[in-house]
Order: structure tokens, then C-alpha cells, then sequence
């Protein structure tokens, strides 16, 4: 069996009560439940939690929310490898024993069925990979970057490349704060996402928006709604 796991504390501070948070007149996770829902990719769709708000929300969408993420799991230290093995221990404790789960973050508005369907479909094409997760391209070469210190002064990472054509630069990427399809067995032993273990799957700039302040939460419903608006 297939299970997405989505985690979605109480306690974000940057902005309050951000996983339920109206999007575009929705709570925000609910379109990650309903991207999981109509995807057809899962048995399940879990959502962990500490807080009973964030719950009676989850499951006013489809979700299930069938335990309380324990204190030690919901502060600002704990890692999401930590909340996501805790998620596990306790299907498996529980009867449920999935073959793959989808890690998927309750603030990503952009996912659909259809990415969920190809990027399954890409690490089962890859059966010697432990994961798959979204990726996008860097919208400027990194090889260009620089450091501005307190004084204001600038420094280039690699000042080597200052010259160099854009053309002739490796392209980079980095992830796209959405979901991450793993190998049960990968999550329990903790294998690195960020490493060959992985193959990525790509997706436009124009997808992506991680929200982290209340500036990429508006920049993200703009980008939302021209995407809406392209569809009429």
C-alpha cells in the first residue's frame, strides 16, 4: 500500500496558524489533501498533527488524522525525518505496513494529481532509487553568487566565474518544498534525500513557491491565481 504523510504542526511563527491559513479562500492544506485524494496513488492519507484545529480541518477535506504528534516532535528542533519516522512507527504498530509513502507538505498549494501520478511512476521507472522528490532549476547560475557582509561589502562565492559564459556553467537545482515519494524502508534508515539514493523530478519555476514569510505567501497566490486564470 501507498500512504501520503502530511505534516502540519500548530506552532509556525512566521506565520500564525500557517497550515490552515486561508489560501485563495481555501485552508492551505487542503489542497495538498485533495491533490493527494484525487491522485488515486494512495490508500491513505494521514496527516500528522499536534493540534486539534489543524485536525478537525484535515478531516473536514478527507484526511486522516488518527494520532497526536507527541510535544517532542512539534517544536521548532524537531526534524521532518523525525516526525515522518515517528509517522511510521506508528502505522506500523497499528497494522499498517506501506510500501511507499509520499511526504507532503501542507503548504504546497501547487501540487495536482497529475505530478503525484508521473513522480510515481518516474522511481518506480527507477527501481535501483530509494526516492523521488520535485525539483526546479535555479533562477540565476549559483556560480555567480556573492555574500554581502555587515559593512555592505560583496564577495563572490567563486569569483572564478565572473567571466564565465552562463552557457558553459553547470546548471543547478535545488528542492522544491513540495512532496518526496521514499521507500518505506529508505525513510526508517534514514538514507540522505539529497543524494544518489534519489532521482529528481522537475518542474517549471512557475510551479514552485516556497512559503516561508508572509511576502512568499502573497507571491504565491498571484501565481496561483494566473495559473487559474489560464485555465479558463
Amino acid at each position: 500500500m501507498n500512504v501520503a504523510f502530511i505534516p502540519a504542526r500548530g506552532g509556525s511563527k512566521r506565520i500564525p496558524r500557517k497550515n490552515i491559513k486561508l489560501f485563495k479562500g481555501k485552508p492551505i492544506i487542503g489542497y495538498t489533501i485533495e491533490a493527494a485524494l484525487q491522485s488515486g496513488c494512495f490508500e491513505q492519507v494521514i496527516v500528522s498533527t499536534d493540534d486539534d484545529e489543524i485536525a478537525a480541518v484535515a478531516e473536514s477535506f478527507g484526511a486522516i488524522v488518527p494520532f497526536r504528534r507527541p510535544a517532542e516532535f512539534a517544536n521548532d528542533h524537531a526534524t521532518t525525518m523525525q516526525v515522518v519516522i515517528h509517522g511510521i512507527d506508528w502505522m506500523l504498530r497499528n497494522g499498517l505496513a506501506p510500501k511507499k509513502m509520499c511526504l507532503m507538505y501542507a503548504t504546497a498549494p501547487f501540487i495536482t494529481p497529475v505530478l503525484l501520478q508521473e513522480s510515481l511512476a518516474l522511481l518506480d521507472a527507477n527501481p535501483n532509487k530509494h526516492y523521488c522528490f520535485a525539483v526546479t532549476e535555479f533562477a540565476a547560475p549559483i556560480q555567480r553568487g556573492f555574500s554581502v557582509s555587515p559593512a555592505g561589502d560583496i564577495e563572490m562565492f567563486q569569483p572564478e566565474h565572473l567571466t564565465t559564459r552562463s552557457q558553459d556553467l553547470i546548471k543547478a537545482y535545488h528542492d522544491a518544498g513540495q512532496f518526496y515519494w521514499g521507500k518505506t524502508d529508505a525513510f526508517l534508515k534514514n538514507l540522505p534525500v539529497f543524494s544518489a539514493h534519489s532521482v529528481p523530478y522537475l518542474l517549471p519555476q512557475h510551479l514552485v513557491q516556497d512559503i516561508d514569510t508572509l511576502d512568499d505567501w502573497h507571491r504565491a497566490e498571484w501565481l496561483f491565481a494566473m495559473q487559474q486564470k489560464e485555465k479558463i
